[in-house]
C-alpha cells in the first residue's frame, strides 16, 4: 500500500518521439517533478499500477501500440488523471481521447508553461477528489491515496487485494463475476494461475472479516454491505 504522499510529485509520461520525451521530461524535472518516462505503451498499465503517479501524461501516437487503446486500458483499471498528447490540431483525435477517459489534452509540439499550467490544474482537480472516500460502516477506502482504514485501524492490502476491494466495495451487493474480477487484477499478458482470485479473496476476508466478501458459488462473489 502507497503511504500517504508518495505520488505528490510523481509523474509517469509515455512518449515515443525522443526529442519531444526529453524537452517534456526537462521541463518536469525542473519543476521539481519526478518522472518516469516510458517510449512504448506495451507496460503502461503494469507501471500504473505498480507505482502511485500524480499524473499519466500520455502520446496517443505511439510507435509500438494504439494509443487510445492504452489509455482505454488505464481508465478502466484506474481513476488517475490522464493529459494526452497529440501532433496538429486534430479535433476528432482530440474527441476520441477524451470520450476513452482522459481529463485533458494538449496540442504538441508546445512551449513549457501553458503545458505546466493546464498540468496544475488537472492536478489540482485530482486533490480535491482525493479528499473524497468511499466509506460504509466500519471500511473507508482512499483510492489516490492506496488507503483501507477497517473499525477505524489502517489495513495493509498488497496492489491486486486493493483493486479487488475497492472494486467490489464499488458494486456492494451486486455479484461481480470471477472474469470481470480477474480481467481488473491481471494484464492479458499474465498467466492467471487457477486459484490465484480465490487468494486474494481468503487474504480480504482474514484482514478485514470473513463475513464481507460473499461467494456467490459458480457466478462470483459480492461485498455484502451489511456486514461492513
Amino acid at each position: 500500500m502507497a503511504s500517504e504522499g508518495t505520488n505528490k510529485m510523481n509523474v509517469l509520461l509515455v512518449e515515443s518521439d525522443l526529442v519531444l520525451g526529453r524537452g517534456i521530461k526537462a521541463t518536469h524535472d525542473r519543476e521539481g517533478y519526478r518522472v518516469t518516462w516510458l517510449t512504448e505503451g506495451k507496460q503502461v498499465l503494469q507501471q500504473v499500477l505498480s507505482e502511485s503517479f500524480l499524473l499519466l501524461i500520455l502520446d496517443l501516437e505511439l510507435s509500438d501500440v494504439d494509443g487510445l487503446g492504452v489509455l482505454r486500458e488505464v481508465r478502466s483499471h484506474s481513476l488517475l488523471p490522464i493529459m494526452t498528447l497529440t501532433l496538429g490540431g486534430d479535433v476528432e483525435t482530440h474527441i476520441l481521447g477524451l470520450d476513452a477517459g482522459a481529463d485533458d489534452y494538449i496540442v504538441e509540439p508546445c512551449s513549457s508553461q501553458p503545458l505546466l499550467d493546464r498540468i496544475r490544474v488537472l492536478t489540482q482537480r485530482a486533490g480535491e477528489k482525493s479528499n473524497q472516500q468511499l466509506s460504509m460502516g466500519r471500511l473507508s477506502i482512499s483510492e489516490l491515496g492506496h488507503q483501507v482504514v477497517w473499525n477505524g485501524a489502517p489495513i495493509s492490502l498488497g496492489r491486486r487485494e486493493f483493486s479487488l476491494l475497492l472494486e467490489l466495495a464499488r458494486h456492494r451487493d451486486v455479484v461481480m463475476s470471477r472474469i470481470d474480477l480477474e480481467r481488473l487484477l491481471y494484464t492479458n499478458d499474465e498467466e492467471i494461475g487457477s486459484n490465484a482470485l480465490e487468494v486474494h479473496i481468503h487474504h480480504l476476508r482474514r484482514k478485514l472479516d470473513k463475513q464481507l466478501i460473499v461467494t456467490i458459488r459458480g457466478v462470483g462473489y459480492c461485498l455484502d454491505s451489511r456486514a461492513a
